[in-house]
């Protein structure tokens, strides 16, 4: 995810946060060059619906949308044939989503300051609170959890800075195992706020149980810049949730950009989980 621009360095690193989990103005990420990345490559990202631009090539894979991980797995995996919606306002699932319900996903926190710990016991707690078939906790001390929580650090790049980033769940049905956390002070300054730091959390989680974002059709929405709007045919993602609203949804956890601040499930929002996992 990401906050939407970044203002002066005279400004200590304050964020116009419009990007929930993975963007800011344009996408969570910071923005690069796209030239490293082969022409069949970009193909694929767009076969599964997902926009190329200011697409990154990172260790695991390619960045897209600002916080989303696409493994080379991902790029070729076959369709399972769902019913895709393209670039309608409802909110997306992927094709993907955890099985083996009642399922518990232990979460760990790797290296991180304290401040991240307490967030992901607040995350925790929210998605518990929903009564899910799907729940959440802490893994034992030193083991590595289903979702483990890490950092990097990675200053602002284009006017964006990436405040987390996460992928999707695997065909087997597991959710994706982890969740990273910009530990730069230009993401969430050097004294994170927990509640914001939880709900970047909750929205990159959301990843790893199979949600896309809610304004797919068009991350103008949240991100204020001029929209990929729709993105084509796709393999992994945009299943459209019944029930969920058909025009944009101003307080959704899976806006593409953050808001800044403390945002945690709303209404629709609800609905689109318990459509998955009640």
């Amino acid at each position: 995810m990401k906050t939407s621009q970044f203002l002066s360095i005279a400004a200590a690193c304050l964020l116009f946060t419009t990007l929930y989990s993975c963007k800011s103005n344009n996408t969570e990420n910071a923005v690069e060059n796209k030239t490293d990345i082969s022409a069949d490559k970009l193909s694929q990202i767009k076969s599964l619906g997902f926009s190329t631009d200011n697409v990154r090539k990172i260790d695991e894979g390619y960045l897209v949308e600002g916080d989303i991980l696409l493994t080379d797995d991902n790029l070729t995996e076959p369709s399972a044939g769902a019913n895709l919606n393209i670039a309608e306002t409802e909110q997306y699932r992927t094709t993907n989503v955890v099985k083996s319900l009642p399922r518990v996903v232990t979460v760990s926190v790797t290296n991180l300051p304290q401040v991240y710990s307490d967030a992901v016991n607040t995350m925790i707690s929210r998605y518990n609170s929903l009564g899910l078939r799907l729940t959440f906790q802490r893994a034992s001390a030193g083991a590595k959890g289903n979702i483990d929580i890490v950092g990097f650090n990675e200053g602002p790049s284009g006017g964006f800075i990436t405040l987390g980033s996460s992928g999707f769940p695997t065909s087997s049905g597991a959710p994706y195992s982890q969740v990273k956390m910009n530990t730069n002070a230009a993401a969430y300054g050097t004294n994170p706020n927990l509640l914001y730091l939880a709900s970047v959390l909750q929205h990159e989680v959301g990843h790893c149980i199979g949600f896309r974002h809610t304004d797919y059709m068009n991350r103008a929405f949240s991100c204020g810049s001029s929209g990929a709007g729709n993105e084509g045919a796709s393999n992994i993602g945009a299943v459209r949730i019944p029930g969920t609203p058909s025009a944009p949804d101003a307080a959704s956890f899976m806006l593409a950009c953050s808001n800044g601040g403390n945002r945690t499930f709303n209404a629709n929002d609800v609905i689109a989980i318990n459509y998955l996992y009640k």
